[in-house]
């Protein structure tokens, strides 16, 4: 891979300003200062320091967000906030997109990533991923409203996938799991039992849990094992 390749892809800058600073002295490549960055390196073996920090290449990149009120899940928009505007500028630089969508006013767990593949995969209602919502509903929930929600409800013609409903005590709240990602999906599944979403959070995404941790507009890297788990949808 090309040098200033490598560095545009790991964010610390664009492909003019690692030639200004090739120039400048201040990139070295397994320890000796290069003066261009159009040679080709190993990603994998190469030691590479950019001004002073090392370079660490990952060929992609996993962010786990908790979204808050809001945003829109897009890369750019010029009316509204973007997730990707919560993020620091080098992170920015990494090409990252949602995988998946949640409505502006929908809160919890948003996947970020530049894996395309994985992203497909993950979203495509043939693998049946799982994701969980907890939501609040305007009024209660009955028992046959349970079970037209969980052996799927009509939205415009279009059944949905089975699904499963568990409720807490009040039964005006509860978590519903999916395997699907409609058009306010969760939101109009309650509409289609005459009932509304008052508040709506993604707490689980492919079997990965959001981490109570983090503070709405807060994110961070996956772990090795959360990016190992993801990827096992590949295989």
């Amino acid at each position: 891979m090309r040098l200033d390749k490598l560095l545009s892809e790991v964010g610390l800058c664009s492909r003019t300003e690692s030639k200004k600073a090739a120039r400048a002295g201040k990139i070295t490549v397994d320890g000796i200062t290069v003066k261009t960055t159009d040679i080709h390196v190993d990603p994998e073996k190469s030691i590479i320091t950019y001004m002073g920090i090392p370079v660490e290449y990952k060929k992609f990149t996993y962010i786990m967000l908790n979204k808050p009120d809001g945003y829109i899940s897009a890369t750019d928009d010029k009316k509204e906030h973007t997730v990707l505007e919560l993020l620091d500028e080098r992170t920015q630089k990494l090409g990252l997109f949602p995988c998946g969508r949640l409505d502006k006013n929908t809160l919890g767990l948003l996947i970020l990533t530049n894996n395309g593949e994985l992203c497909h995969r993950l979203l495509s209602p043939k693998h049946h991923v799982e994701k969980v919502y907890f939501f609040r509903a305007e009024r209660c929930i009955t028992d046959e409203d349970q079970r037209r929600l969980e052996s799927g409800v009509n939205l415009d013609g279009v059944v949905t996938k089975p699904a499963k409903l568990e409720l807490c005590d009040d039964r005006m709240s509860g978590y519903l799991t999916i395997t699907e990602g409609k058009f306010h999906q969760v939101k109009r599944m309650l509409e289609a039992v005459c009932n509304k979403v008052t508040y709506l959070e993604r707490v689980k995404f492919a079997g990965i849990p959001l981490d109570t941790s983090l503070s709405r507009g807060e994110w961070r890297r996956l772990t090795v094992d959360e990016e190992a788990h993801l990827e096992s949808f590949l295989k």
